[in-house]
């Protein structure tokens, strides 16, 4: 059973400032609720409740939304407002979050490494908030488990992208499992390639359930030049000592690390919400 959900959050966010100069991306808001918040959401309703955060320095505003507002809860009860907090104080009451902090920002797999003391010796799922996604039925981490708990192995969640972009993504090839029209055993994948050198276009985005020996590979992985150490490294070995899944998700999915990507979700769900703008 997947009990944990580690959320790496301690990026910069570089690409959204000034805003995000005091602002933590994750906290960008899609419409009135943040990505977060979102990534939250789904880790609840696949039944996991242990929520454990990698921050960095300027992130406290993450702890702050994710804890009781004593002020503003009395400023706000019994007024017509008082509805706006019952959904967050919801996910407070449903959930328990921890936190530890990445000191130096060295890619995303040494962001998962950081979280290993929240995580322990069991599998645990993965959301990058940024990575936006809407489902009609199950969400992402939903329909991963159910390939996990077929498999019981590390799950990647990919996504079909046009050549032009695989190199924006890690990029895997993999043979089709057979009955299976979406879920490939990974035969290997490549960081970020130009489109020449691309294997294929099924890019991974932000959903992965892992298997706690992803820990001591990352451990013993080599950094690249730039000093950072890469999920897509990690489970390359893995794919080759043992296996890895890749799962080709049925749902929508916003880039919402980027402008475009994210002015494309708050059009959606203000669609989607029928939201009068």
């Amino acid at each position: 059973m997947i009990k944990k959900c580690l959320f790496p959050a301690a990026g910069y966010g570089t690409r959204f400032l000034p805003a995000t100069k005091a602002v933590p991306k994750e906290m960008l808001p899609i419409l009135n609720k943040p990505l977060l918040q979102y990534g939250v959401e789904e880790a609840l309703s696949s039944g996991i409740t242990n929520m454990a955060v990698v921050t960095g320095r300027g992130k406290r505003a993450i702890e702050d939304h994710f804890d009781n507002a004593f002020e503003l809860e009395s400023q706000l009860n019994g007024t017509s407002k008082d509805h706006y907090l019952k959904e967050i104080k919801e996910i407070i009451k449903k959930s328990t979050f921890t936190y530890v902090r990445q000191k130096e920002m060295l890619g995303l797999g040494h962001a998962i490494l950081t979280g290993e003391p929240l995580i322990g010796e069991e599998p645990f799922a993965v959301i990058l908030a940024d990575d936006l996604c809407d489902c009609a039925e199950n969400g992402v981490i939903s329909q991963m488990i159910e390939v996990y708990d077929k498999y019981q192995c590390s799950i990647i969640a990919i996504q079909e992208v046009p050549m032009s972009q695989t190199s924006k993504y890690g990029i895997i090839t993999g043979d089709l499992i057979e009955n299976s029209d979406n879920t490939y055993l990974v035969t290997d994948m490549v960081e970020k390639p130009d489109e020449k050198m691309a294997p294929s276009n099924m890019a991974i985005i932000g959903r992965y359930i892992l298997t706690p020996e992803i820990f001591k590979i990352l451990k013993d992985i080599k950094p690249h030049k730039n000093g950072e150490i890469q999920i897509t490294d990690a489970l390359k070995i893995q794919a080759k000592q043992s296996k890895v899944i890749a799962y080709k998700f049925k749902g929508n999915r916003f880039d919402c690390g980027s402008v475009r990507g994210y002015v494309e979700a708050i059009n959606y769900f203000a669609k989607k919400l029928n939201v009068d703008v």
